[in-house]
């Protein structure tokens, strides 16, 4: 069976979000699924039902902060931005990841 495109995420999104965010100023939740996929060429999808509850439980934490503005296309629209908290917890996902991959890596060689 085909592996699903969001299946990849599972535990990745705090991670992948933190790091839009730290290469980018102020996005909107819309702007930071665009990055993502764009950014992985298609192979990652971050879908809506995912990312705002995740953005909620990140601002919830304080690693990122957001503010209603209204946008280029005159629409209102809250805009998220990452915070030192937030910088603090990209570098430990970082670390984790690194980690992961390093295990990930072994297995498939030795397996």
């Amino acid at each position: 069976m085909p592996q699903r495109k969001n299946d990849i995420l599972q535990g990745t999104l705090a991670l992948l979000v933190l790091k839009t965010l730290a290469s980018q100023s102020r996005l909107h939740g819309y702007a930071i699924t665009t990055h993502i996929q764009q950014v992985s060429a298609d192979l990652l999808r971050v879908e809506e039902g995912s990312l705002y509850p995740a953005l909620h439980r990140m601002e919830q934490s304080g690693w990122i902060a957001a503010e209603w503005q209204t946008t280029e296309n005159n629409r209102r629209a809250r805009l998220y931005k990452l915070t030192r908290a937030g910088q603090q917890r990209l570098a430990q996902e970082q670390e984790k990841w690194a980690l992961l991959r390093k295990g990930v890596e072994k297995v498939l060689r030795f397996a």
